[in-house]
């Protein structure tokens, strides 16, 4: 079965073609991106604009055609953070699936974390015992834990890179009040998350997270997505002061980033690092499934 996965996320709209196989893990075939950005498409009140609106109908139609194209019968269609707080997120839900014909519909932050989670744990099986698993993205960070399928505790905190830079950074205020917030919203959540106990194995996925850990020395992704990748807190914390002091521009240099969001590293890792430290986390291993993997295992499953 040939199908496509459409992520409209608070950064990228990421259409992924799989082919899937009864018994089998989803085998990519195909990837359309495009850099929405939809978080700097918000005006005063919180409503996606009208570009933001006709940009995202835009690549929707785009990305339908392009499945169509590939042979996919069936497209599983999602929004996470930016379009799920935007205050007009049913008229642009309404739009959008107007104009493109699909069926978008919105993952709550919980539903965000348990699919991730999903994703983690068939990735890594169950040897992994009670897994932790941390997702960065634009509009949210995510975090889940438990020993089985389904997590015990899967929680969302608007606590995203892009968020943060465009309400934080931008607005004038300072990396150490930055990370004060970050880390008191963390802090907030450790409790629940910790009840249970520590982490057999913590996990992180998300581009934030992968290009976090190619900027501190692991493979590259022409490696393949078999070789093991980890992101180490005594390498991530003098980043975290190195990026402090660069211009986007020069931190698109850097191995692993993309020129859409060079910006956002300095957020990211402000909130990589609290986490690994209000976990106290030495290590994370990288995840090459997240969400749009556990939005297409939960479907198979349930066929």
């Amino acid at each position: 079965m040939r199908m496509g996965v459409l992520d409209i996320g608070s950064n990228t709209g990421h259409l992924l073609v799989v082919d899937a196989f009864r018994g089998g893990p989803p085998v990519p075939a195909h990837s359309y991106k495009e850099p929405l950005r939809l978080t700097d498409h918000l005006d005063s009140t919180g409503a996606i604009s009208e570009d933001g609106v006709a940009r995202l109908g835009k690549y929707m139609i785009e990305a339908k055609a392009e499945a169509e194209d590939k042979g996919c019968t069936q497209i599983l269609a999602f929004a996470t953070s930016a379009v799920r707080d935007a205050i007009n997120a049913d008229d642009v839900i309404k739009q959008v699936n107007k104009a493109s014909g699909l069926d978008l519909e919105v993952l709550g932050g919980a539903d965000e974390a348990r699919l991730t989670f999903l994703a983690a744990r068939r990735w890594f099986g169950w040897s992994s015992g009670r897994l932790g698993v941390f997702d960065i993205g634009g509009g949210s960070l995510e975090l889940a834990v438990g020993s089985d399928e389904s997590p015990d505790v899967a929680t969302s905190v608007p606590l995203g890179a892009g968020r943060l830079t465009r309400e934080w950074l931008n607005a004038g205020r300072s990396g150490a009040d930055l990370r004060l917030h970050v880390r008191s919203s963390i802090a907030d959540e450790a409790g629940a998350i910790l009840r249970g106990g520590g982490f057999d194995r913590a996990v992180a996925t998300s581009k934030m997270f992968r290009s976090l850990a190619r900027m501190c020395g692991a493979p590259a992704s022409s490696e393949g997505q078999y070789v093991r990748r980890t992101l180490r807190r005594d390498d991530l914390v003098p980043l975290v002061e190195q990026l402090a002091e660069m211009r986007p521009d020069d931190v698109a240099k850097l191995p692993g980033v993309s020129v859409d969001r060079a910006d956002q590293m300095y957020a990211g890792a402000i909130v990589a690092t609290a986490t690994m430290d209000l976990f106290d986390l030495e290590e994370l291993d990288i995840c090459p499934w997240a969400l749009r993997e556990g939005v297409l295992l939960e479907h198979l499953d349930q066929l």
